[in-house]
């Protein structure tokens, strides 16, 4: 199964989750897929989680994990986040750590 669905704008890597739940479930494997991406050569990627209706600290982690692999040389946004999946973000101040912006559209115009 595959986890997640990337597209290129330009310089950025566009990572959209294939599935509603971001759970303990998949949360390793879709760590996995992500940092394989990043391993490719994607320094500027923009996570998408408009498709996503539930978030739970496995996939936080996995989204701070993405963010470590990344290191230094690269940048990343998540975009798309609403009711619940925000809420976590903003209750465990992710919203600090993470660059959130409410669609792919403005993350994009923001990411140059």
């Amino acid at each position: 199964m595959q986890l997640i669905d990337v597209k290129r704008e330009g310089a950025v890597a566009v990572v959209a989750p294939t599935v509603k739940r971001l759970d303990a479930s998949v949360a390793p494997a879709f760590k996995q897929a992500v940092v394989d991406t990043v391993q490719g050569g994607d320094k500027r990627l923009l996570v998408d989680l408009a498709g996503v209706d539930f978030l739970d600290s496995s996939g936080l982690g996995a989204l701070v994990s993405i963010l470590k692999a990344l290191g230094a040389q690269g940048t990343m946004a998540v975009c798309g986040a609403q009711g619940a999946v925000l809420s976590l973000f903003k209750l465990t101040r992710m919203d600090k750590v993470f660059a959130l912006y409410p669609d792919r559209q403005q993350a994009l115009a923001r990411m140059g």
